[in-house]
């Protein structure tokens, strides 16, 4: 199962290109880089080093904030939250073939995200996340299912406390794709973790929505 528009129904989101290297190779189809406090020198290096990686792994690559770079580098997909939106040139992404994910956390900010003709919406958090403090409550699965009903064929990405024991749950309730950070960072043994997400989405691939 691969969501509409090319989304894989798992991809984690990855904080460096170190991580991207390690993680990438395992068999990921799609990959969300998030850069925090790099420099703009660095930022273009992050993003060249998890394109051409991605790029050599037949994987998408998915480039939180930094749509100038995005475009500059060829990136796949450019992930915007609801402030960085506001600020971005949604006319100059589309017009260069980068397609656009928006973080949404209330009715308004749906809104907000289908106005400006995302190519998948992102929900969360689902559940509590403990990685990063948030101002939204979590979400739970029947808010899964209203934007789901709400935004139809257009993918949609649950995040936010995501397991593998959750991530049927938020498929079933109406979620394209999990994006997932937390539980696999914090783990003991990252790519093991990360592998057996793999497995997860291969077997929801296999047999479709449940």
């Amino acid at each position: 199962m691969t969501a509409a528009g090319g989304l894989d129904v798992f991809y984690p989101i990855v904080p460096d290109a170190g991580w991207a290297a390690l993680l990438v190779p395992l068999g990921v189809r799609t990959l969300q880089l998030r850069l925090k406090d790099a420099s703009p020198a660095d930022v273009r290096r992050q993003i060249g080093e998890c394109l051409e990686l991605t790029r050599r792994h037949g994987c998408q690559l998915i480039v939180n904030d930094y749509w100038r770079e995005a475009i500059g580098a060829g990136a796949d997909y450019v992930h915007l939250g609801q402030e960085d939106l506001a600020a971005a040139d949604v006319a100059a992404i589309k017009a260069a073939g980068l397609r656009l994910g928006i973080s949404t956390h209330s009715e308004e900010e749906l809104e907000i995200a289908l106005a400006a003709e995302a190519d998948y919406v992102a929900l969360g958090p689902v559940y509590e996340t403990k990685l990063k403090v948030m101002k939204w409550a979590p979400q739970g699965l029947a808010r899964v299912s209203q934007w789901k009903a709400r935004i139809g064929a257009l993918p949609l990405v649950a995040i936010g406390g995501i397991t593998p024991e959750r991530a049927d749950g938020a498929i079933s309730a109406g979620a394209d794709s999990v994006a997932v950070i937390t539980d696999f960072v914090t783990a003991q043994h990252p790519v093991q973790r990360v592998q057996s997400w793999l497995a997860w989405a291969a077997e929801r691939r296999a047999h479709g929505p449940s």
